[in-house]
């Protein structure tokens, strides 16, 4: 299910102080009196805040109107200033009309001092507004805010949270009615944590009765800013339905990943931020040796006109890529670059800029350009990384150990966990939870999933000698073209399904200068130095990864038409299957395995997470055996 098209907020801003106002709901973004004492008034004390995250390993908290986030920028403060604070901050938001990076900096020009410093990161992280679940990791990792741009009635379904505290903000009942109708308040049931609250500044009485009917005890408290009356209230169910068995974690504090590539290198770095201890184990003497030892890769999203689970989870995985890439270029721990033209070839430019329009993507997530004789999509934060680099810096996380020429012979469960052994029947580690992210492989450790994978053959080939900026930036149609800053230009790759043979082809040779002949315009002369590379990627039959916990041993019970009601294996994880898309998807790929393994609130929309669960094959026979 796709969010969009989205429209960004209309925003007022008064030449008298006042508060900016929103005209397309005829209301104020909030009191008078002031937003940040509003939110510690409201929110913050309103929620037991700062003292029920003390000593918290994370608190979670789910707004319904981020606005312009001031509440969240008090809840970060309020959070930095509690000596006792929790390790971790979580903070989702949900918001129909997200303002613009302009809008959001003229809000806070006048914010004062001590905040400064946390309004900058937030500018500095504020994600183009594409109608998705973004995350930002702030604070050095301590903080993440979630903002999920969407109708609250679309985003609560699609919300795999966990919430201690709720914020309940937005434009008043009254103006905005849909934000507190029954319907998105009854759903909050299914979101809460065990003894979760909630706050708002309305005492309107459709917002009790809502709060009351979702298992919620309510009572009024004295409001804000001249305002007699507020809500606060505990949730107190009378019962709680268990959660599906493919959204449960299991508790672990020690995970082995077995595979050192670019998938094995993402679910490490995102375990560990989640503060867990890793173990990496890798058959080959070194870290991406395999298709992850490319001397570079392409990453990017795509554009289709139904905006369905590839464009949405390939959008999400070259989003989050851009982040994560960004700060390890700037400090020489990678190398890469950003900006990146696609060409649609025999497209036409008229219908590609309508459909622009139609779906209001902005501009700096994707725009009208072209590539020699071809109309082009331009994404300015796809770009280009040397997978090798990427992984060595992964790998460097604190917290995780490498294991190199360490191959894993079997898999053995425990009252503890799960036991590695190597082929000589050692135990090289017990771990309280697995990931295989060792692609193909994985079969071999634990059994014939029954999975449609193909293992598709790829060479690609590095020309020498091209002219100095032939390519200013990766190009792209059904084949690529990247320069290197050293001059070399790689293009390719070729694509053979079922193919083992390890041998580099002519014939290959051949297509792949015709690609960069199409996608540049030069041949490279009779002499020039081209090498060559072969490579083997694993993708699935709907090529979308295999991310999560495994499905269960034995039949699958007939009612599971959904990936999420599958029995799982506890603590036995898979990330496979990125086919040529592993730079593209490594980093939010790693993120969704360590939220579901952790607990942590899911970096992608439910249904999404659908799409991706490695038990998704399991719930379509159970369908169509249903029909």
């Amino acid at each position: 299910m796709a969010f969009g098209p989205l429209q960004p907020a209309r925003i007022v801003f008064a030449d008298d102080g006042a508060p900016p106002s929103a005209p397309d709901f005829g209301d104020v973004y909030h009191a008078r009196a002031g937003a940040l004492a509003q939110a510690a008034h409201v929110f913050l004390r309103g929620n037991g805040l700062p003292q029920r995250w003390q000593r918290q390993p994370r608190f979670t908290i789910l707004e319904t109107g981020f606005g312009l986030g001031n509440n969240f920028l008090a809840a970060w403060q309020a959070w930095r200033d509690a000596p006792a604070r929790s390790e971790r901050l979580e903070f989702v938001s949900i918001d129909k009309h997200p303002p613009r990076r302009d809008d959001l900096a003229r809000a806070h020009a006048t914010t004062p001092e001590a905040l400064r410093p946390l309004v900058d990161q937030l500018l500095a992280a504020w994600p183009p507004l594409t109608p998705d679940l973004h995350t930002l990791v702030l604070d050095g990792g301590r903080v993440r805010l979630r903002l999920v741009f969407a109708d609250i009635d679309d985003a609560l379904p699609e919300l795999v949270v966990h919430a201690d505290a709720f914020f309940l903000d937005g434009f008043a009942p009254a103006k905005n009615p849909a934000m507190w109708a029954a319907r998105p308040l009854a759903r909050l049931a299914r979101l809460a944590a065990p003894g979760a609250t909630a706050a708002t500044w309305s005492a309107a009485r459709e917002v009790r009765d809502g709060l009351a009917a979702a298992g919620f005890a309510v009572e009024r408290v004295a409001g804000f800013g001249g305002k007699r009356d507020m809500t606060v209230a505990r949730f107190e169910p009378r019962h709680v339905p268990p959660l599906p068995p493919g959204r449960r974690s299991w508790p672990a504090r020690q995970v082995a990943v077995i595979g050192a590539g670019l998938a094995g290198a993402g679910v490490a770095r995102a375990l560990a931020a989640e503060g867990l201890e890793v173990h990496v184990f890798e058959a080959d003497a070194a870290p991406a040796q395999r298709t992850s030892g490319n001397p570079a890769g392409l990453f990017h999203g795509i554009l289709h006109r139904e905006d369905g689970p590839h464009a949405r989870w390939l959008r999400a995985g070259a989003l989050r890529m851009q982040q994560v890439l960004a700060p390890l270029i700037e400090s020489g721990r990678a190398s890469g670059g950003f900006g990146l033209l696609r060409g649609e070839r025999g497209g036409d430019a008229g219908a590609m800029q309508a459909l622009l329009d139609e779906q209001a993507w902005p501009a700096d997530w994707v725009h009208l350009s072209r590539l020699r004789d071809q109309p082009a999509w331009s994404y300015p934060g796809g770009g280009w990384a040397v997978p090798a680099e990427l992984v060595a810096a992964w790998l460097q996380s604190p917290g995780i150990t490498l294991h190199l020429g360490q191959r894993i012979e079997g898999l053995e469960s425990s009252d503890r966990g799960w036991q590695l052994r190597a082929a000589d029947g050692r135990v090289l580690v017990s771990a309280d939870a697995v990931v295989l992210a060792n692609a193909g492989d994985a079969a071999r450790l634990v059994g014939e999933p029954g999975w449609p994978l193909q293992s598709v053959r790829g060479q690609l080939s590095v020309v020498h000698g091209a002219p100095a900026g032939l390519l200013p930036v990766p190009v792209a149609d059904a084949g690529y073209a990247l320069q290197l800053p050293d001059g070399r230009v790689l293009c390719g790759a070729t694509s053979q399904v079922d193919d083992p043979d390890p041998t580099l082809r002519e014939a290959d040779r051949a297509e792949n200068l015709a690609t960069l002949l199409r996608l540049s315009g030069w041949t490279p002369p009779a002499d020039a130095r081209i090498e060559g590379r072969v490579g083997w990627r694993l993708q699935a039959q709907d090529k979308l990864p295999l991310l999560g916990p495994l499905p269960a041993v034995g039949d699958t019970p007939s009612h599971a038409h959904q990936p999420r009601h599958v029995p799982r294996r506890p603590g036995l994880y898979v990330a496979t299957a990125y086919g040529s898309r592993g730079l593209t998807q490594a980093a939010l790929a790693g993120e969704v395995v360590a939220a579901w393994l952790s607990g942590a609130p899911m970096p992608v929309p439910a249904r999404l997470l659908d799409a991706v669960d490695c038990a998704r094959y399991a719930a379509r026979l159970n369908r169509k055996s249903a029909c």
